[in-house]
């Protein structure tokens, strides 16, 4: 969950309730590949993994343009476009971290911030909201470590190639941890201003 200082409220609640769209179509394809996706990074097929996540990626990015220029935002569609992208970075990690590409100490922070953050899901419910905007730091976050990981599976290398590859996929993942954790505390600031709101005494 990826939340800033966005607007929450009526006006920023899906516009449709419709769960048989296109932009939920390519989400729900996009859940599908995670197993698969897995398997071929444990398989250590790596080329087709890479693929695989690249295919993701751009469903990714048409389901959003559909979304936005035909109208058909849904409430299921903010759930499982988000729920898509954190399986994927949980997938990519243990996928890595148990052909140690990456080490566990990373896998460790991004997980440990997702279940920080999920602790504010019920304070969420107990007033009244459902999870919050994804913000653009987050969006930020998922598409520096979904570029930084692939790359750091193609460094595996002792190639030239593999060398490059592995210093600019540590430098998107490091950023991307960054970015993460920066937006899950923005999320926090949000919550506390939610419920600070709905505390305060009511004038006429």
């Amino acid at each position: 969950m990826q939340a800033g200082t966005q607007p929450v409220g009526p006006s920023a609640e899906p516009t449709t309730d419709r769960v048989l769209t296109v932009p939920n179509a390519l989400s729900l394809l996009r859940l599908l590949g995670v197993p698969l996706f897995l398997w071929l990074v444990l398989a250590e097929h790596d080329g087709w993994a890479v693929a695989v996540l690249m295919v993701s990626g751009f469903t990714d990015w048409l389901d959003g343009k559909i979304a936005r220029s035909w109208n058909q935002m849904s409430k299921i569609g903010a759930l499982l476009d988000p729920a898509a992208d954190r399986l994927y970075i949980l997938a990519t990690l243990i996928g890595l971290t148990v052909r140690d590409v990456v080490p566990l100490w990373l896998t460790l922070l991004l997980v440990g911030r997702d279940v920080f953050l999920a602790g504010f899901l019920p304070v969420l419910r107990r007033h009244g909201y459902g999870p919050l905007p994804v913000h653009y730091l987050g969006k930020a976050a998922t598409f520096n470590l979904l570029a930084g990981f692939p790359l750091l599976l193609l460094g595996e290398g002792d190639s030239v190639v593999g060398q490059v590859a592995h210093a600019f996929g540590w430098a998107f993942a490091i950023w991307g941890t960054a970015l993460y954790w920066w937006a899950g505390l923005l999320y926090v600031r949000q919550v506390r201003e939610l419920v600070a709101a709905d505390r305060e005494p009511v004038t006429t």
